[in-house]
């Protein structure tokens, strides 16, 4: 509501700069007056007006203010300072709007975006790491849909890499497994935490005599060409611990629309279309000189203006190995292009993973189904993948850029984002001994390489049983079927919450105890708020009384009396501002907005909780405002925290 009225406002000011003075303004700036009493939106438009005006700032401001007229829902506009405009709501109408459930949706087509995230390497079992990113891409996913957008939501599967032919090698070498075994050993239950020790004992492998890593080399080769027991082996295992993966993150309620392989992208040749357009656009040039000598290389875009001859090898990113290998960055190029339906070749699709809640999941293939959803062919791309892979998410867009694809480029975006680690006190609670320096450290870090690492399905089973302790202590009376529920919402809850409040460019230090807290900026904290809403509703309904009818008995007036507290309009101007705050997170590429409205929510709340008996209050006309008031605040802060995949179980 609070945005519907913004755009009313910034739509009639920009009406009328055209009409009173002929100026287009592309941006008009919407700021909040340092106190309510001011007005609830501030525009600074004057201070930039004055130079094309040649007017002082507050002379326009006067000018605007005295002859703009009416605007809906607006009872004044006013002068502040040297030439700001405040502007004051009709609070009364305002809450009617709300009262009425009247809906301001925008309603204009949006289109279709892609997003990608997860992206785990199909050779072990998913990490704490991991979570973080599947996490972010999810909730970017659920703003975006919240905002209108149609999102496709796809994990990349690299299954033909390195990772992938050093547990294979494992298997092999250190374990003698052959396809059979293999077959028999991936039907059990938790197959990818076989693969994580297996994966760690393999880079052990390599270090205690190099030579290994020929056979490492070796098995790659074969993986990539197809067709081979190696190629099979690799399949059977990455497609096993993919399955795991997904059964994972459906845990947190996280789902994907399409898996889109790398053995597909080389087997249906991706790369050599992508060759022939950069080679013939002259993005890709063979050098036939210096360390690249025999590589095929791009130009970055920091040569630009140089002369031939003042080309170094700094200004190249070599993309083809002399030896004609691809590198990563090749791949990926050709990937984008099919992303934004540049490329000129589709994979072929067919179901692979079905959700409890019947939503399916496609996977890539050489040969695939005839009827199939459509995919790429995107107006705009979110890749959430960790701050070390900047410099290849660089190159792509240079790529696009330098084929053309200027309007592509300006629509990739690389939501990067710092690693998790742990605090001193979680490392030792999860069993992992740690040295006097180590206890001093503010953050461990974790290696998957090393056998040094917290697995996902590790860390959620054990915020779940925590969680479940308290639920016992506090619900005996519950069934255990119904405590499980209650703790498994708050253990998803603190998780997901916890690794949405930090901006993305933070490190983070993951402790339980913190997570799990019913006090401070915590998931259990927001949950256990709307638990109070729904409560003060639970015993009004237990007292044989229904909630009144708001449409009726709170008209425009009522509500403007009530709302004359200047306590009372705050908070319903904070629980109005949702969709400002996705808006926010939407625009910045930052979830953190969402989850810090979401803890301010839950405050504000918690302060008239503690501040109003709503029950007991005896003015007929005040108590159902009041319980107005808790219902649409109940409401708000569910969907801001569904927004962020956060389930409200029924008690905590």
């Amino acid at each position: 509501m609070y945005r519907h009225f913004q755009r009313i406002l910034i739509d009639r000011i920009r009406e009328f700069l055209r009409q009173q003075y002929e100026v287009e303004l592309e941006t008009i700036v919407i700021e909040q007056p340092p106190k309510i009493e001011f007005g609830e939106y501030a525009l600074p438009l004057s201070f930039e007006l004055a130079k094309r005006l040649r007017k002082a700032p507050r002379k326009i401001a006067e000018e605007i203010v005295g002859t703009i007229g009416d605007i809906p829902g607006f009872e004044k506009l006013e002068v502040a300072g040297a030439g700001y405009i405040n502007a004051r709501l009709k609070r009364g109408e305002v809450a009617s709007a709300l009262v009425q459930g009247e809906a301001h949706d925008d309603k204009v087509p949006k289109p279709k975006i892609l997003v990608e995230h997860s992206s785990i390497n199909p050779n072990k079992a998913a990490h704490i790491g991991h979570l973080r990113n599947a996490i972010l891409g999810d909730t970017f996913v659920r703003l975006l849909r919240t905002s209108g957008y149609p999102v496709d939501v796809q994990n990349y599967i690299d299954n033909t890499g390195v990772q992938v032919a050093d547990v294979v090698l494992g298997f092999r070498e250190l374990e003698k497994k052959n396809k059979a075994d293999l077959a028999q050993l991936a039907k059990s239950k938790r197959f990818d935490y076989v693969c994580w020790d297996v994966y760690a004992r393999a880079s052990q492998w390599y270090e205690q005599d190099k030579a290994n890593l020929k056979k490492r080399a070796e098995v790659l080769h074969a993986i990539e060409e197809g067709n081979n027991e190696i190629a099979d082996e690799a399949d059977l295992i990455a497609t096993a611990v993919l399955n795991r993966h997904l059964e994972t993150m459906d845990r947190l309620s996280i789902e994907y629309d399409f898996l889109p392989r790398e053995s597909e992208i080389l087997h249906l040749h991706f790369w050599d279309l992508a060759f022939k357009q950069m080679v013939d656009r002259g993005v890709l040039y063979k050098e036939e000189q210096g360390k690249n000598a025999g590589c095929w290389v791009m130009r970055r875009p920091s040569a630009a203006g140089k002369s031939a001859d003042e080309h170094t090898e700094d200004d190249q990113k070599v993309i083809v190995r002399s030896n004609g290998t691809v590198g990563y960055v090749g791949k990926d190029i050709a990937y984008h292009l099919w992303k934004f339906g540049k490329l000129g070749r589709d994979f072929g699709y067919r179901r692979f993973y079905q959700y409890p809640n019947q939503h399916e999941v496609w996977i890539s293939a050489e040969e695939g189904e005839k009827d199939h959803p459509h995919f790429g062919d995107s107006a705009a791309i979110y890749n959430v993948i960790d701050t070390r892979q900047s410099e290849a998410q660089s190159t792509v867009v240079d790529a696009l850029k330098l084929l053309g694809y200027e309007d592509a480029a300006r629509h990739y975006t690389h939501l990067s984002y710092e690693m998790v680690a742990l605090t001193p006190r979680c490392a030792q609670e999860l069993g992992y001994p740690l040295s006097e320096d180590e206890l001093g450290k503010a953050y461990i870090e974790v290696s998957g390489r090393r056998g040094f690492g917290v697995k996902a399905d590790d860390l959620i089973d054990r915020l779940i049983s925590t969680a479940k302790k308290e639920v016992d202590s506090r619900h005996p009376e519950l069934s255990e079927l119904e405590r499980i529920d209650i703790a498994t919402k708050i253990a998803v809850g603190a998780l997901r919450y916890f690794m949405l409040k930090f901006t993305k460019t933070s490190v983070i230090a993951f402790d339980f105890k913190e997570a799990l807290s019913f006090e401070g900026e915590t998931g259990p904290y927001a949950q256990y708020t709307a638990v109070r809403a729904r409560n003060i509703l639970r015993k009004l309904a237990d007292r044989g009384e229904a909630l009144p009818n708001f449409a009726r008995e709170l008209n425009r007036e009522a509500l403007g009396r009530q709302l004359e507290s200047e306590d009372f309009w705050q908070l319903l101007l904070m629980a109005s501002k949702t969709d400002s705050a996705i808006d926010r997170a939407v625009a910045s590429g930052e979830p953190s907005h969402v989850a810090r409205y979401a803890f301010q929510l839950a405050q504000a709340f918690n302060n008239f909780y503690h501040g109003y008996q709503v029950l007991s209050e005896e003015n007929r006309e005040k108590r159902t405002f009041l319980l107005w008031m808790t219902h649409y605040f109940r409401n708000r802060l569910e969907d801001t925290l569904a927004v962020l995949g956060i389930d409200v179980p029924e008690y905590m």
